[in-house]
C-alpha cells in the first residue's frame, strides 16, 4: 500500500499550497468509503462544465481508470496507477505524447488526480515477498474517491439545468406555434384587432432568439411571447363573444322557434319515420347564425373525415354531425333535444367538439344531455368550448397528411 505522505513533484515542476491542500483532502477519505469508479467517471462526464474539465482530459482519465484492477475505488484496494506514457496513450485513443501530457496537467489542475512521483520520476511499484503491493509511484485516483459526492452533485445540477432549458425551449416553441396559427386564423376569419402590429412584435422576438442560450437568456423572451399570447387570446375571445349571441338572447330565440310543434330537421332521418313523412320540415340555413364555418373546421378537423363529399357549408356540417352522433353513441332523442334547445348549427358544433375530444369523454350521450340542460337554463355558450378545441388542436402535433 502507498505511504500516506505528501510528495513534491519531480524535476522542475513546482510545489504549491493548492497541491498540498489537494493531497491533504485526498487523505481525509472516510474509512471504508468505496465508489464505483465508472459511476464516478460518468458523473464527472455529465458535470464537466461545473468541474471545469474538458472532453480530451476525460478520455485520458478513462485510460487511467482502466489500469485500476477493480471496478470499485477504495483505499484498501489501492489508489495508485502507474502506466507508462506509451500504454496510457494506447488506452486514450492513440493520443500523442505532447497532447497526453497537456491533458494530464489539466486533470491535475482540476484536482481530479494527483501525482505521486518517485525519486527518479519513473512510475513503478514495490511488491512484497508475497507479491502484495507495498508502495507505488504514479497517479493517485484518491481525489476521485474523495470528491465522488461533489461530482454527483455537479452531474445532478447539469441534468436539472438541461431539463429546465428543455422545458423553456418547449414553452417557447409552443407559444411560437400557437401565436402564429392564431393570428393567421384571426386574419383569415376577419376578426378585428391589431394583428399586423402583434405579428411584427412576435417576429421581432423570434428573430432575437439565440441558437444557444441559457434559461436566464430565454426567460425574458418567453415572457414577451406570453404577453403577446394573452393579447391574442383576449382579442379572439372578444371576437367570439361578439359573434355569439348572449345565452339569454339565444335561449329566447330558440324557445320562440321551438314553440312551433311542426318544426323538424332534415338531417335526422330516423326521426322522420317516427313523426311521419307528412310533417313540414324546417330547412337548415346555408348561412351560419353564429361562427364562421372555417373556424369550426379548424378547431374540430376530425369531423371532416366522416364527410365523404367534404364539408362546404353548414348543411354539410349538420348532416355529418347527425351521422357522427350515431358513431359516438348519442341517442336520437338526446341529439333531437340538443337541436331544439341549442339550435341545429350549435348542436352540430357541439358534436364536432365532442368528437375532437372523444378519447377524453366517457359518455358522449351523457355529456351532450348535460350541456343541453345547461343551455336550457341559459348557462351554456359554445364559444369557450370551441375556443378550447381550437387551442388544443393548434397545440397538438401536426396532423399527418392523408
Amino acid at each position: 500500500m502507498e505511504r500516506e505522505i505528501a510528495t513534491t513533484p519531480f524535476g522542475s515542476r513546482p510545489m504549491s499550497l493548492a497541491l498540498m491542500a489537494a493531497q491533504m483532502e485526498a487523505k481525509e477519505i472516510p474509512e471504508g468509503k468505496a465508489v464505483d469508479k465508472w459511476q464516478a467517471y460518468r458523473d464527472l462526464c455529465e458535470g464537466k462544465s461545473v468541474v471545469g474539465v474538458g472532453d480530451r482530459a476525460l478520455a485520458v482519465l478513462a485510460g487511467l481508470l482502466s489500469f485500476h484492477p477493480d471496478d470499485v475505488l477504495s483505499e484498501e484496494g489501492g489508489l495508485i496507477v502507474f502506466p507508462s506514457n506509451k500504454q496510457l496513450s494506447l488506452r486514450s485513443h492513440g493520443m500523442a505524447n505532447a497532447t497526453l501530457r497537456r491533458h494530464l496537467g489539466a486533470l491535475l489542475d482540476c484536482g481530479i488526480i494527483l501525482r505521486r512521483d518517485s525519486p527518479n520520476g519513473k512510475r513503478y511499484a514495490h511488491k512484497g515477498r508475497g507479491g502484495e503491493l507495498e508502495d507505488a509511484f504514479g497517479f493517485s485516483l484518491a481525489p476521485l474517491l474523495a470528491r465522488a459526492e461533489e461530482f454527483q452533485a455537479a452531474a445532478e445540477r447539469v441534468r436539472a439545468d438541461n431539463r429546465a432549458l428543455k422545458l423553456m425551449r418547449e414553452r417557447i416553441t409552443l407559444q411560437r406555434r400557437d401565436i402564429a396559427k392564431l393570428i393567421e386564423a384571426a386574419i383569415e376569419e376577419g376578426a378585428p384587432g391589431a394583428w399586423q402590429s402583434l405579428w411584427r412584435r412576435f417576429r421581432s422576438i423570434v428573430d432575437r432568439l439565440p441558437r444557444r442560450a441559457t434559461v436566464g437568456e430565454l426567460e425574458p423572451l418567453a415572457s414577451e411571447l406570453d404577453a403577446i399570447r394573452d393579447e391574442v387570446d383576449i382579442a379572439l375571445n372578444n371576437f367570439m363573444n361578439v359573434t355569439n349571441p348572449s345565452a339569454n338572447e339565444s335561449q329566447n330565440e330558440r324557445q320562440q322557434s321551438d314553440s312551433n310543434p311542426d318544426s323538424h330537421f332534415e338531417f335526422e332521418p330516423a326521426l322522420d319515420k317516427a313523426r311521419g313523412s307528412a310533417e313540414p320540415r324546417r330547412e337548415p340555413q346555408e348561412t351560419p347564425k353564429t361562427y364562421h364555418l372555417g373556424l369550426v373546421l379548424k378547431a374540430c378537423p376530425d369531423i371532416m373525415e366522416y364527410a365523404a363529399a367534404g364539408i362546404g357549408n353548414w348543411r354539410d356540417l349538420m348532416a355529418t354531425a347527425a351521422q357522427v352522433r350515431g358513431y359516438l353513441g348519442v341517442s336520437p332523442s338526446a341529439y333531437e333535444d340538443a337541436c331544439h334547445v341549442m339550435g341545429p348549427e350549435i348542436a352540430a358544433i357541439v358534436i364536432a367538439c365532442i368528437l375532437q375530444r372523444a378519447q377524453h369523454i366517457n359518455s358522449a350521450g351523457g355529456y351532450l344531455r348535460a350541456l343541453t340542460e345547461k343551455a336550457r337554463a341559459g348557462q351554456f355558450s359554445v364559444g369557450p368550448m370551441l375556443m378550447a378545441a381550437f387551442k388544443a388542436n393548434s397545440a397538438a402535433p401536426e396532423r399527418r397528411a392523408g
